[in-house]
């Protein structure tokens, strides 16, 4: 253990030390391990991120998340070097719509707006009118023009959620994360006999019936906040389990369970400490992604932006 400890610490080090040599910033979604969180000058939901992406003045961005994450960065920040340490993290929800099959839906819809999650790639944000992430997506929905249909890609429980909150009907994408489309209320109860003076908090990508059993649903930012903000000592968490360590960390006087034991998302946990330090002395793998589709993706999360 304090050999391990040491290995961290020294790794750390050397990251720091890279990250001033390369002018680097470094962003971390809420669900990467503990340690990178740890060296992240900014650790945040997607929607944060993003804003951070397009904000910083540094070099480089290095993103410790998924693919379409540092994609976004780099759309938001074309003349950055916009590095992904771990090349293979992908996102099986953003691979579940490609840009040929959101053209094809568009054409049977010929009058729809398509409002497209940030969890999907540049190509098929190419395709959208406006994104969203889970933070602002009910605010997104909300102001756009009553008399037109709606496609939402690619989250079908999201869609059902924004649905349900707006009263206006979405043509939902069949696509979902498998993390969260995993709970059941089955789990939730069994977490809520076992804890029962918790509240439970779950993220609007779980299923409608593990919705309805919740008292609080939103995003990973808004599980911060509201934490914090709540009258309850306890909370179960019905999202990826690497949130609840800065949940812990935030709120050191509450306690956390996890909603279930599998909640936890092979591809976020790739970025390694090993990985990042690489990244920054390389400045590899590097993401790219191309002009005509960037240009067009970007002012679908321009447009969410300036709603933020």
């Amino acid at each position: 253990m304090r050999e391990e400890s040491a290995k961290t610490t020294e790794l750390s080090r050397k990251i720091r030390e890279f990250k001033e040599k390369r002018k680097a910033v470094i962003l971390a979604h809420f669900y990467q391990r503990p340690e990178v969180q740890d060296v992240a000058d900014f650790v945040g939901d997607s929607l944060q991120l993003a804003q951070q992406a397009a904000g910083t003045d540094a070099r480089v961005i290095v993103f410790c998340g998924v693919c379409f994450m540092a994609e976004c960065a780099k759309i938001l920040s074309p003349d950055k070097i916009v590095v992904l340490p771990e090349e293979e993290a992908g996102c099986p929800l953003a691979n579940m719509a490609t840009a040929a099959a959101v053209r094809a839906k568009k054409e049977e819809v010929p009058d729809c707006l398509v409002v497209t999650y940030v969890n999907s790639s540049a190509a098929v944000k190419a395709e959208s009118d406006i994104c969203c992430t889970s933070s602002n997506a009910l605010k997104v929905i909300s102001s756009l023009p009553k008399e037109k249909p709606v496609l939402f890609v690619p989250d079908r429980n999201l869609g059902h959620y924004l649905s349900r909150q707006t009263g206006r009907g979405l043509i939902l994408w069949d696509g979902y994360c498998h993390v969260h489309d995993r709970l059941t209320a089955g789990e939730i109860e069994k977490a809520r006999a076992a804890h029962p003076e918790a509240a439970v908090m779950v993220h609007p990508e779980c299923r409608p019936e593990v919705i309805d059993l919740a008292d609080h649903v939103a995003s990973t930012g808004g599980m911060l906040k509201y934490a914090g903000s709540a009258p309850f000592s306890a909370f179960i968490i019905g999202t990826e389990q690497g949130m609840l360590y800065p949940l812990q960390k935030a709120y050191p006087d509450k306690t956390f369970y996890p909603a279930a034991s599998h909640m936890v998302c092979p591809n976020m946990k790739l970025t390694t400490l090993e990985k990042v330090k690489q990244a920054l002395e390389d400045l590899e793998p590097r993401i790219e992604v191309a002009p005509e589709i960037r240009d067009r993706a970007r002012r679908a999360l321009t447009r969410m932006l300036e709603l933020s």
